[in-house]
């Protein structure tokens, strides 16, 4: 199938960007890489009237350390936080997420903004950027503002993005000694969306209790899922199997997945618990505790 008829608009800076947004409002899309929205736009389940391509706009693709924070430009590859040495040495968690999303042909245009911006609580950044308590970074006709992660998925492919706004960065706070982080996902083939997925983050004290904890789930709602109440039972507890299988049994019992042709509501509660498990294992791991 082919997409509707749009118009094209390629802006060569940010304020050019918005001011195309602001102009067509809601009839407009930003695109980025195009991997997740042009699909979509192809098999028409979903329109658009105006694309506004940011793909050419300078300074949007970078990952780096500064104020304490590891931040990555909202048009960020996929392959470009592969091969970030940061990423690969301090945020574990950044590359298993990244490697499991669909294919290197993908990887080479998928933009992690655009991951995120998307809205679809099945694209793997969503809950990574939960366990790590991110903040996004939007600008639009009134300038920047910043939007907790918490805060910044309100509904099924749909953000706290205004219709006038661009995600420019996401930030990410360095983590303390002895943290480490996971990513687990369970898919039908490689490069598929997540059966079930899980993404910890966590520190320890020298005594091998948790200190902070970042517990999320993949496609386990209509909204991508932060475990609450699982990371709760962690808190200041001993890094055991017994309080990890506890927190994975709560993780699952915040899950609402969808019965689909990847399985049952009850199969995907089990193997979100089952990779809530071995997502924190593995990040306490990661983070010295065993």
């Amino acid at each position: 199938m082919i997409p509707s008829a749009f118009d094209y608009h390629a802006p060569a800076s940010i304020p050019e960007a918005i001011a195309l947004l602001s102009r067509f409002g809601e009839s407009a899309k930003v695109i980025s890489g195009g991997q997740s929205l042009l699909p979509l736009l192809k098999l028409r389940l979903g329109t658009a009237e105006h694309l506004v391509d940011i793909g050419r706009i300078a300074g949007l693709e970078y990952v780096r350390e500064e104020g304490g924070s590891l931040r990555i430009g909202g048009r960020t590859r996929e392959s470009v936080l592969e091969r970030s040495e940061i990423v690969q040495t301090r945020f574990p968690i950044l590359l298993d997420t990244a490697r499991v999303i669909a294919d290197p042909l993908v990887r080479n245009r998928a933009t992690v903004g655009g991951n995120l911006a998307h809205g679809d609580p099945a694209n793997d950044h969503p809950a990574t950027m939960l366990a790590l308590r991110a903040t996004v970074v939007a600008q639009g006709p009134n300038g920047e503002r910043t939007i907790p992660i918490d805060r910044f998925f309100t509904g099924l492919f749909a953000t706290a993005l205004a219709a006038d706004e661009i995600l420019t960065e996401i930030r990410i706070p360095v983590p303390p000694n002895r943290s480490g982080g996971a990513y687990m996902k369970l898919e039908r083939k490689v490069g598929d969306y997540a059966t079930a997925a899980a993404a910890a983050q966590v520190t320890l004290d020298g005594a091998g209790n948790f200190t902070e904890v970042g517990l999320a789930l993949t496609n386990a709602g209509p909204v991508p899922v932060r475990a609450s109440a699982a990371e709760d039972v962690l808190l200041g507890k001993r890094a055991d199997d017994a309080r990890i299988a506890e927190a994975a049994r709560r993780a699952a019992e915040v899950a609402s997945p969808t019965a689909d042709r990847r399985g049952s509501v009850e199969y995907k509660r089990e193997m979100a618990r089952v990779l809530a498990v071995r997502a924190l294992k593995k990040a306490v791991e990661r983070a010295g505790g065993r």
